[in-house]
């Protein structure tokens, strides 16, 4: 990639991030590099590859490219890869945290976090403190408190949190902030750029974009806090295979065209669903109606591909999956098919018995909102019709 290009926007920066230097016979895109063990002969202190475990160079490539992403147009940003976006999560928690330390958590957010602090760090000596998310702001709610835990957009509700309010009310009692940004990815939402000290994602949804990957990341300016994410990757073995950092570095370049598609057809999706008698409510960031918009349109490029709705009850909800036929009924979302899950079968969510979420594909939406159109008219045939 042209790295002295410094004026370039990100969805060129995203397309051309794999790119290698211009060089007569060499390929143009470098691919995995599968190896656990580097030659270090005589004192090892500088080598830059020793053992896979602690860095590995297809994980740098994807670094430098995310690095770029999130710091946008300004200052690169700082990036270590992880095996999974639960992985990230918890060496966030990990870096910013120690025992008798308190983390606000947002009210809602997502359950893997929740039950990482309260399943572990908990027990050793961290104290949670669960906010609802209009009160993240609150002094009240933040003082004492080491590190305010984000997700904006939420998961699954599509809560909004205002990230600039939130870092200035942490800074002001001298906490750090990390958000979540699995749903917008680094393309949608830079929570750097916004006052945030972390900025975490699951690259295994909409950034990879094609259901066959785990990985997540981790984003800070901060060396202290980088060095900390460092350690923790070495000792907590936490690494990400090569292949599947290639698959990452690989998918960023039809991020841009991927994220802006999905995004389009979850508002039209929404936009439908509003009209429609047989559906509750419906929450999409992208919607004027919706509680959050005006933030997300002050700080997200786009709103992202997951949408929820509530049908009636569970029995509607899961006749509705099963007669959606554009609409695979999966668990997880960014990728590009469109997927829905009744979200109370899991549990550990506050949500109803016929909530739905859904993530919005590539296909034409015009299929989709046919497709969805039909089958939420089959609600009202007798069973079996």
């Amino acid at each position: 990639m042209g790295r002295e290009a410094v004026g370039m926007k990100d969805a060129t920066r995203a397309v051309r991030s794999g790119l290698t230097a211009a060089r007569a016979g060499e390929a143009l895109h470098a691919g995995p590099v599968f190896v656990s063990t580097f030659h270090t002969p005589g004192d090892p202190g500088g080598v830059e590859y020793s053992y896979a475990r602690s860095h590995q160079p297809t994980w740098t490539e994807l670094e430098r490219a995310l690095g770029e992403l999130e710091g946008g147009g300004g200052e690169a940003a700082s990036v270590r890869v992880f095996a999974s976006g639960l992985a990230a999560v918890g060496a966030a928690f990990w870096a910013a945290l120690r025992p008798g330390d308190t983390v606000v958590v947002q009210e809602g957010c997502y359950f893997g976090a929740r039950a990482l602090l309260t399943e572990v760090f908990a027990p050793g000596g961290v104290q949670v403190r669960v906010v609802a998310v209009e009160e993240l702001a609150s002094p009240r709610n933040l003082a004492g408190a080491k590190l305010v835990w984000v997700e904006t957009p939420g998961n699954p509700r599509l809560e909004v949190v205002d990230v600039r309010a939130v870092a200035e009310a942490a800074r002001a009692v001298g906490a750090l902030v990390a958000v979540d940004n699995t749903t917008a990815t680094p393309l949608g939402q830079k929570p750097l750029e916004l006052g945030a000290d972390l900025s975490v994602c699951s690259d295994t949804k909409a950034l990879c974009g094609h259901s066959d990957v785990l990985l997540g990341h981790v984003a800070v300016r901060d060396a202290e806090l980088l060095a900390r994410l460092d350690r923790y990757r070495t000792l907590g073995g936490a690494a990400a295979g090569p292949m599947e950092a290639w698959l990452a570095l690989r998918s960023l370049a039809t991020l841009p065209v991927r994220l802006e598609r999905i995004s389009a057809n979850a508002l039209a999706l929404a936009e439908f669903l509003v009209t429609r008698a047989e559906v509750g409510e419906v929450l999409y960031p992208g919607l004027r109606s919706h509680a959050g918009h005006g933030v997300a349109a002050e700080q997200m490029r786009y709103f992202g591909p997951v949408l929820s709705f509530t049908l009636a009850g569970k029995a509607e909800a899961e006749r509705f999956l099963s007669r959606a036929e554009l609409v695979t009924e999966t668990t997880s979302f960014g990728g590009v098919t469109t997927t829905a899950e009744r979200r109370a079968r899991w549990g550990g969510d506050a949500v109803a018995e016929g909530f739905i979420r859904m993530s919005a594909g590539l296909e034409d939406v015009a299929d989709l909102i046919a497709d969805i159109g039909r089958a939420l008219d089959r609600l009202r045939a007798p069973d079996g019709i």
